[in-house]
């Protein structure tokens, strides 16, 4: 019981004085989680619009493959990345494996999914409403998905935190293509697991800290913004 107050006392302590290890891992947390967020935001967002407003043959089938996406094991998308950069993969000439460029598209395409799922779920009910208007105006595609994007941006900003909230808090994937080298690779979840498999309580529980801070502050975020949408506040 006495190591665990100690643990805490010292990953307080850590956090108070702003550790540089814990700064470094938060800060390499971050820039890999959201640049992979704006990666994935950006074929997403799209991509659940044109499903919600588009009718083609498959149409059915591309949804259910989507959502069946979302329960994508991360495990295996680690695998699937690592195979495309590892030396005798197709892209293992770009030297990308164990870096955080390959963390990034593991994470890319863990969220990507997630995201453009629930997009589509709030333009379908969008485009249920704009749809006589757009269609008299003789818009195209084009512009009924720019249109569409302007309008729910609330609901779609909600959806993009929830991607950031996944693949903040990925370590399979990341474990697997970033190798959680020190200085390097090492993130949030790779560094809890590393340290408290160490012994190094303190450190692990610092980290646990952030990440439970920095999820708090993402459904927090999530829940203003769904509420203020269901206010019409904004």
């Amino acid at each position: 019981m006495n190591e665990i107050f100690a643990g805490l006392q010292e990953a307080f302590r850590l956090i108070f004085t702003l550790d540089s290890d814990l700064i470094e891992i938060t800060l390499r947390s971050l820039q890999v989680s959201v640049t992979a967020l704006l990666i994935a935001s950006a074929l997403a967002l799209p991509l659940g619009t044109w499903l919600a407003i588009r009718r083609f043959r498959y149409r059915r089938f591309a949804i259910v493959v989507l959502n069946a996406l979302m329960g994508l094991p991360p495990v295996v998308v680690g695998l699937m990345v690592y195979l495309l950069f590892s030396r005798s993969g197709p892209f293992g000439v770009m030297g990308l494996l164990f870096t955080p460029t390959a963390m990034i598209v593991a994470q890319v395409i863990i969220i990507t999914p997630l995201i453009a799922s629930i997009t589509h779920q709030a333009m379908r009910e969008l485009w249920s409403e704009y749809h006589d208007l757009l269609i008299s105006l003789n818009t195209t595609s084009l512009q009924r998905i720019t249109a569409l994007i302007r309008d729910g941006r609330r609901t779609l900003m909600t959806a993009s935190l929830a991607g950031f909230g996944r693949g903040i808090g990925e370590v399979g994937a990341i474990m697997i293509v970033g190798g959680n080298i020190d200085h390097v690779t090492r993130v949030l979840t790779t560094a809890i697991a590393l340290e408290t498999g160490k012994g190094d309580f303190a450190l692990a529980l610092g980290l646990g800290f952030v990440l439970i801070a920095l999820t708090l502050l993402i459904n927090f975020a999530i829940h203003s913004l769904s509420r203020t949408e269901r206010d019409g506040t904004w």
